[in-house]
Parts: structure tokens; sequence; C-alpha cells
């Protein structure tokens, strides 16, 4: 089963949440339900790219990217993620998945998911390159043209060491994935 239940209570309550701002963080609360687990009795490998593209619908949603790429034709797109799973999270525990826009470059912007146990211990990270795709001049947009687009004027900070090496390890796996 997806997540669908899920993604009604994010989007029913995403006006509570208030704007998101470039730079902040969605946060939603999960506990693990039977439907989430794998045969260990923990949370499916699979269910945390379900339930951090809810954290992504979350940030558009709330910015303003689903209205605006649904009246432009555009659709936002990941390009790929990598994950580092550090503590399990087991049946029934309560967790929080903390999403964010870390920055951007030219067409690729970067973000980052933190699933948070409910002690506060980090449980898995996931990194994500993607960026906005216009169908209509069917090509991808420079993500200073969507900030500007959303009627923001935030500025990408500089990508750090590790953003930098997700980046090139997802170039040359693209390259590698076109190539094959």
């Amino acid at each position: 089963m997806y997540v669908w239940a899920r993604m009604a209570r994010m989007m029913a309550t995403a006006r509570s949440r208030g704007p998101y701002s470039i730079g902040g963080e969605s946060r939603l609360a999960f506990r693990c339900l039977p439907t989430d687990i794998d045969f260990n009795s923990h949370l499916n490998n699979a269910r945390y790219m379900m339930l951090a593209d809810l954290g992504r619908i979350d940030i558009f949603l709330r910015a303003g990217l689903i209205a605006l790429a649904r009246k432009n034709g555009w659709a936002p797109m990941i390009g790929g993620l990598q994950v580092a799973y550090v503590r399990e999270i087991r049946l029934w525990r309560r967790f929080e998945v903390v999403s964010s826009i870390e920055t951007w470059e030219g067409t690729s912007v970067i973000g980052k998911h933190r699933f948070v146990l409910d002690n506060g211990e980090t449980a898995a990270l996931i990194m994500t390159a993607g960026g906005v795709y216009d169908r209509r001049g069917r090509r991808f947009l420079e993500i200073d043209e969507v900030v500007a687009a959303l009627g923001r004027s935030a500025q990408p900070r500089r990508p750090t060491e590790a953003e930098q090496a997700f980046m090139a390890s997802h170039q040359n796996l693209r390259k590698l994935a076109k190539g094959a």
C-alpha cells in the first residue's frame, strides 16, 4: 500500500505548518506501521523513499511550487538520491522526517531528508538531486528562475564538501546509466 492516507493528512495539514521558506524545514511525524516493515520488523528501505517524497511534496506545496508547476506545465522531478542508514526504525516507533532544500546550482537542487527517532537520534539521511522540468519548453529550468517565479529572492549557498561529493557521484552514476 502506498502512503495515500499519509499524503492526504500531510496535504490537509499543510496550511497549519505555514508557508515554506527556502532554508527552512518540513517536519512530518510518523509511526512505523505494519505496512511499513520488512522481514526484520523495521522500516522497509523503499518506505524511506516514499516518506521522503512526502517531505518534498510538503515543501513544494507550502512553497507554492505545486500550483505554479500546474499553471506553467512544469514538473518537479527527482534525479537521484543517496541514503545512509544509521539506526533502524522498528515497528510502532515514532519518528519524524525532516526535509529541506539545501542549495542549488544551475538546474540542480540538493535536498536533504533526515529520519529522526523520538529520542532525537538520526536513523537515516537521504540526499537528493532534482530539478524542475518545463514540459512546454522541453528543458530543465534554472533553479534561480523557479525561485524568482515563486516571488522569492533567495540565493543559494556554496555546496558543502559532502554535497559536492554527492553531486559528483550522482553525475558519474548518470553517465554510467546513460552509457549502459
